[in-house]
Parts: structure tokens; C-alpha cells; sequence
């Protein structure tokens, strides 16, 4: 599928998922019928997904960190869904760079879910990790992230 300017345009409009076609369509001067069958075009493709998300700084306990991690393995792809399928992983990406990996993880310690619970709980599962880096997000700029705890 390709995906143009009025693609990209209606997708950002979307980052809000409540925002309605007809505002989307009248931003955009395109006709409400247009910015829905481009919608759903996209959700068929398997492009556009639309999900609620939260925003994890305004929920008391909860917290985010990202995780770098360089593998003893060249299996990436495979490592990748496996460290997907963890308890609170958000997000999981194969990376160039100093690391293979970077996941974002949701954490929430009213549920007796911190950091020290990934650790050793979750990520104590995974082999052929030969290094990794985390690092805390104490403040984020539109930080929503899907609720997976």
C-alpha cells in the first residue's frame, strides 16, 4: 500500500484516536467520506491500527524505562518477540547502533511491579543477553503507551 501526504496527514490527526472524521476531513479539506474509506483502507492493509492508550505520568505507581540491550545472539527478529511476550514490555524494536534492542517497558509498583520485579522476575527469563543499559524516564513529551499490566 502506498502511503502519501493525505495518509500521513490523516494518521497524525489520529494520534488522538477520539478525534472525529468529519473534524479530521474538514482540517485537511478532504470530505468525510474520504479521510473514512482512507481509514479503513489503512486498518485492512494492516497500517492503521487505532487502540486507547494512557498516559503513564498521570497515573500514580506507574513509571517507564526503556531498555538497551546488546545480545549474544544474531537472531534479533527471534529474541525480539520473545522479550515482546514479557510482563509490562510495551514495545519492543531491533535497532542498529551500540545496542540490538531497545524495549520500552511499563512498570507499576502499587501492584508490586518495579524495576527490581522486571529484573529479576521477567528478564531473568531471557538468554544470550550479553549486555544491557536502562534508562529511567523521569519525564516524557507524549509519553501514551497501550495499558499491558
Amino acid at each position: 500500500m502506498k502511503i502519501d501526504e493525505t495518509n500521513l496527514a490523516i494518521i497524525k490527526h489520529l494520534k488522538d484516536g477520539r478525534k472525529s472524521f468529519s473534524s479530521i476531513a474538514e482540517d485537511l479539506s478532504l470530505t468525510e467520506n474520504t479521510v473514512r474509506s482512507r481509514v479503513n483502507r489503512l486498518m485492512e492493509e494492516g497500517v492503521l491500527e487505532i487502540t486507547g492508550l494512557i498516559d503513564p505520568q498521570s497515573l500514580p505507581g506507574h513509571q517507564v524505562i526503556i531498555v538497551a540491550m546488546k545480545l549474544n545472539t544474531v537472531e534479533l527478529e527471534k529474541k525480539a518477540v520473545e522479550l515482546n511476550e514479557l510482563k509490562g514490555v510495551v514495545s519492543v524494536s531491533v535497532v542498529t547502533g551500540r545496542y540490538d534492542i531497545l524495549m520500552y517497558v511499563l512498570l507499576n509498583d502499587e501492584k508490586g511491579f518495579g524495576l527490581l520485579e522486571f529484573f529479576t522476575e521477567e528478564l531473568a527469563k531471557v538468554d544470550k543477553i550479553q549486555d544491557f543499559e536502562t534508562f529511567v524516564v523521569y519525564q516524557g513529551i507524549d509519553l501514551r503507551v497501550p495499558y499491558v499490566l
